[in-house]
């Protein structure tokens, strides 16, 4: 898909870059420092000079107040705020009111999130209190109004731009800083975001394999499909491949424990060692280019450990390896055009270190297919058959190599004719995922580890909404202007002793016309003078913050019983 040089948008609460509606790799998300809003860096017009104190569009520029320029024609410019009070007055309409929203404002493509069981409790409490007015997703860097109501910043800027200067909910005045530079309530955002990935890791999975499976899915592990994970499979992201195990970890190229091997790895392109051959390849351990904590390129050599070590012990087991690959940075002509892949299993035949393109010593192995279904790319009606192992070149300066000297664990059978367990597979260190299969739910076998989970998520939520004054959780929270949060008795006491205006007179005797007082924001220096008069809860974070603490006082109290 062509850039549209002038067009600038972030990736979505799903992770998928707005622009070419492609999930990025972690190496190409460059996030805001004032939003925290993740962009993809190849869609951006222009790439930046900085990385650390990037800030993005949205964040660095007003917004074009005339309601004349590049005004849709939609029934936003004639009085969106009556007849969105109209649509959510029609309890006939049901879940057509988030569509009919969804239109009014023009939003984008994506349906409005529905309740599902995809999504878990934490995730709940958020999606159904604090959703957009307009667009009835969770906020997209939020912006909270001084009258407590909370909006994406795109439908915010949208409803701006058309001349209108009051709250859509209540119809009370924005205040005109707010107007031509509207700001992001971090704390917000970072909950929202925080809720969100942990629903990721709670998503319900469909096939009865522990996370530390070896080898392929069978039929007997998908109870509800009766055909396991086949060779030529594709999702949409790593989010929905997790569902069905072929590779766990959502955000990392290695499944697997430094004593136990390595189930299964994910082929991206985005490594500039990796080579790739289709039914043989060449991978590079993980290493420092483009990480997202430093942005750095390797600055020192790798070790063989933790998940190198762990694709080493399968190189010397003989242990199949699941290989998935991604459409992204195609440097290799074996991506699948969209989504993720699955691609079979490997078998790691040799590893080693070697000087890298950056300079530095890197990880390496040789992965060679053995799988008994064909490779998605050829039209064979049969899998692979053992064959000698290409000549790598860069092992002459190698070191630390790594060759297996026993019999394979999983090995090809001539009598059989087929791939399979030579040796036992390895045993499962991990609780199995149970799936059943009429009501859909996922149940986990250790549900009091769940429970533990669920309660450190909840905590952790709680930390994240705290006053800035009295560092404690909100209570009875209010959003400044400026876009920061207190409990409404700490900020009431911090201008207790002050008079929002002061007499003035002259030297002659005369009293002159009275002027406000300058009352700074606690946190930055906003004056909130003509703020302080009017303080209004935020009250879809208080329900949060509530529904949170009841929760976590139940389970203490449950736990405690116990």
């Amino acid at each position: 898909m062509a850039q549209q040089p002038n067009k600038q948008l972030p990736c979505d609460s799903d992770g998928v870059c707005m622009i070419c509606n492609k999930p990025p790799l972690e190496i190409e998300i460059l996030h805001c420092t004032t939003c925290a809003t993740p962009w993809h860096v190849p869609c951006l017009p222009l790439l930046p000079l900085k990385i650390f104190d990037w800030i993005c569009i949205d964040c660095s520029q007003p917004v074009d107040n005339n309601p004349f320029t590049d005004a849709p024609t939609s029934p936003i410019a004639c009085g969106l705020g009556s007849t969105t009070h109209a649509i959510e007055n029609d309890t006939s309409l049901t879940g057509e009111v988030a569509r009919k929203h969804h239109k009014l404002i023009g939003g984008s493509s994506k349906p409005p999130i529905e309740n599902n069981n995809n999504c878990n409790e934490v995730f709940d409490v958020f999606n159904s209190r604090l959703n957009c007015t307009f667009c009835q997703h969770l906020p997209e860097r939020p912006i909270t109004t001084p009258c407590g109501h909370n909006f994406c910043l795109k439908c915010f800027k949208k409803w701006i731009k058309q001349g209108k200067h009051n709250c859509s909910n209540c119809r009370a005045e924005i205040p005109a800083k707010m107007v031509s530079d509207p700001q992001i309530n971090v704390q917000l955002a970072t909950t929202i975001q925080i809720a969100r990935s942990e629903s990721v890791a709670h998503r319900k999975i469909f096939v009865t394999i522990p996370k530390d499976h070896f080898g392929p899915i069978v039929a007997e592990n998908d109870p509800t499909r009766k055909r396991g994970v086949l060779v030529g499979d594709t999702w949409e992201s790593l989010m929905e491949c997790m569902q069905w195990g072929a590779h766990f970890p959502h955000d990392a190229r290695i499944a697997g424990q430094s004593t136990h091997g390595a189930q299964s790895v994910a082929l991206s392109g985005g490594y500039i060692d990796d080579i790739d051959h289709g039914n043989w390849f060449l991978y590079s351990g993980r290493d420092l280019s483009g990480s997202k904590h430093t942005h750095k390129n390797q600055s020192f050599d790798k070790k063989i450990e933790r998940k190198n070590e762990a694709l080493r012990l399968s190189c010397q087991k003989g242990y199949p390896v699941r290989v998935v690959r991604f459409h992204m940075k195609k440097r290799s002509s074996y991506a699948p055009k969209a989504g993720v892949r699955y691609d079979g299993v490997y078998r790691i035949e040799k590893c080693w270190r070697k000087i890298g393109k950056q300079g530095h010593k890197i990880c390496r192995y040789l992965f060679v297919r053995c799988d008994n279904e064909p490779a998605p790319w050829k039209s064979d009606l049969s899998g692979d058959r053992p064959c000698p192992l290409p000549i790598i070149e860069e092992l002459n300066g190698a070191v630390d190599i790594t060759e297996r000297k026993g019999d394979p664990s999983w090995d090809f059978h001539e009598e059989k004719d087929c791939w399979l367990w030579k040796k036992p597979p390895p045993l499962s260190k991990k609780p199995v995922n149970i799936v059943d299969p009429i009501n859909e739910t996922n149940i986990k076998v250790d549900m009091t580890k769940e429970k533990r989970v669920s309660l450190k998520i909840k905590n952790k939520l709680l930390k994240e909404l705290a006053c800035n004054i009295c560092r404690k959780v909100l209570a009875s929270p209010l959003t400044t202007p400026c876009a920061h949060n207190f409990c409404k008795a700490c900020l009431e006491g911090v201008f207790s002793s002050q008079s929002h205006i002061r007499e003035r007179a002259s030297q002659s005797g005369f009293s002159l016309r009275t002027k406000k007082n300058i009352m700074k924001c606690p946190t930055c220096s906003d004056d909130l003078v003509d703020y302080l008069p009017l303080l209004q809860v935020n009250r879809d974070m208080k329900g949060i913050i509530e529904s949170l603490q009841r929760d976590v006082e139940h389970m203490e109290e449950s736990s405690d019983t116990k």
